[in-house]
């Protein structure tokens, strides 16, 4: 997401030709667009995105089990 972000800030510099960025190239100005493609594609590939997205879920069920735990008046256990 952050090469996204650098590319996009890249491109506003360049289209308004604000400071040094002006004088660039279009394809240095571009080349960030092709690293966020070749990222968000090896991410896909490997299973990143997934396996991110599961331990995002599976943190918040946990912190759900523990809030509902603590409401109970039970400690929740530690992580092992």
């Amino acid at each position: 997401m952050y090469l996204l972000g650098l590319s996009l800030l890249l491109l506003a510099l360049k289209y308004f030709e604000v400071g040094l960025v002006a004088a660039w190239s279009w394809w240095w100005v571009l080349a960030p667009f092709g690293a966020t493609a070749l990222w968000w594609a090896w991410a896909d590939s490997t299973g990143y995105t997934k396996r991110k997205a599961m331990e995002k879920m599976e943190q918040r069920k946990q912190d759900r089990i523990n809030k509902n735990k603590e409401a109970l008046g039970m400690r929740p256990r530690k992580p092992r």
